[in-house]
């Protein structure tokens, strides 16, 4: 059976676009959009619908102040699959059990496997209500919407670590290092360690504050803020020793000396 779907965007070509993609797709019904987080809630509650693509950011009641609308008012909940422009807005959706998220401009194939992934938790019976009602309340702190940065800084909040099939989320201060090895990023934090959603150390670097984060090496991103000891090594390099569980040892390249020497006032 195709899955009852409603969209909800405060943009008009961005709902027509994915209505287009989703009509091409045999798995959905579409029955119904909305522009804003008011008409979402009151789209829900009319249709019941399977799957809600949903946009982050609107005026007045934004997507994850519709998630906590929807279980203050004890309606079923949907899968959800947000849609956004703001990549730095997917951690949080994972934050609040999303079956997953879209980036605009959609992409046919991308949207497919969202669907799929949906589909799958409906046959397998996992609502995510529990899941969503436990995190609404992490969300009524600053009335549903993403967690604020701080002051002059873009960065996120959080990180998502997969570990052992779960995910996780971290606050960015939390990381010690992130380490790369055959194209699978790495983290390391205080008490997990697990693999990441970012696909390279250069868009993970992108995303955290650069006066705390640093790339001794090619495949390594530090927080300079656990750095336990640093080690004088072969023809004047060093090697970090940092304070994880296992004090791993991270190399300094010949070109990052310099660098190192500025942020320790070595």
């Amino acid at each position: 059976m195709p899955l009852n779907t409603i969209i909800v965007d405060d943009e008009r070509p961005a709902r027509d676009e994915l209505a287009f993609l989703l009509r091409s797709l045999p798995d959905v019904a579409l029955v119904a959009q909305g522009k804003n987080g008011l008409e979402a809630v009151v789209l829900v509650k009319e249709h019941a619908p399977d799957l809600l693509f949903l946009d982050v950011q609107m005026p007045g009641l934004d997507g994850f102040g519709v998630i906590k609308k929807l279980v203050e008012r004890k309606l079923r909940l949907p899968q959800i699959i947000f849609a956004t422009a703001y990549d730095h807005y997917a951690v949080h959706a994972f934050e609040v059990s999303a079956v997953d998220y879209v980036l605009k401009p959609f992409d046919k194939a991308r949207i497919a496997k969202a669907i799929q992934r949906a589909k799958k938790q409906i046959e397998a019976n996992a609502p995510p209500d529990e899941r969503l009602e436990n995190l609404a309340v992490q969300l009524a702190g600053n009335g549903g919407a993403a967690p604020a940065a701080k002051p002059g800084a873009t960065h996120p909040v959080k990180l998502l670590v997969k570990s052992q099939a779960r995910l996780i989320l971290i606050d960015a201060e939390d990381l010690i290092f992130a380490t790369i090895d055959d194209g699978a990023i790495t983290l390391t934090a205080r008490e997990v360690e697990g693999s990441s959603n970012y696909k390279t150390i250069d868009e993970l670097a992108a995303a955290l504050d650069p006066n705390t984060y640093w790339r001794p090496h090619r495949s390594f991103l530090v927080n300079i803020n656990h750095i336990q000891e640093v080690v004088p090594w072969f023809k004047s390099s060093y090697v970090l020793k940092m304070n994880d569980k296992r004090a791993t040892e991270v190399p300094v390249s010949r070109g990052q000396t310099k660098r190192l020497r500025e942020l320790l006032k070595l």
